[in-house]
């Protein structure tokens, strides 16, 4: 069994989904369902809409996803520095 559970899908109730059969899987196996990581890629470009973006990302959060990706949307110096300085300090508020 993996170390990593990547979900995919833009919608919460998916990833919620997925994570059920993860944890299903996991107690049929022995496993221990918290020591695996789980991560979700998030399509939605974070720069468009920082104020729609964070609050999609706590609710993955609140699903106990450890790890959210994404990609750029634009060129990747600019983006990586837009994300370092506009999301970034606020995804740090999320517990």
């Amino acid at each position: 069994m993996t170390n990593v559970c990547p979900c995919a899908g833009r919608a919460n109730p998916a990833v919620a989904c997925q994570l059920d059969v993860l944890r299903a899987h996991c107690a049929a196996e022995g496993r221990d369902y918290d020591t695996v990581e789980k991560t979700v890629v998030v399509t939605r470009p974070p720069l468009d809409d920082v104020d729609a973006f964070l609050p999609e990302v706590a609710a993955y959060a609140e699903l106990g996803v450890t790890e959210v990706q994404t990609m750029p949307d634009r060129h990747p110096v600019e983006f990586t520095r837009r994300l370092a300085d506009e999301v970034l300090p606020k995804l740090a508020t999320i517990g």
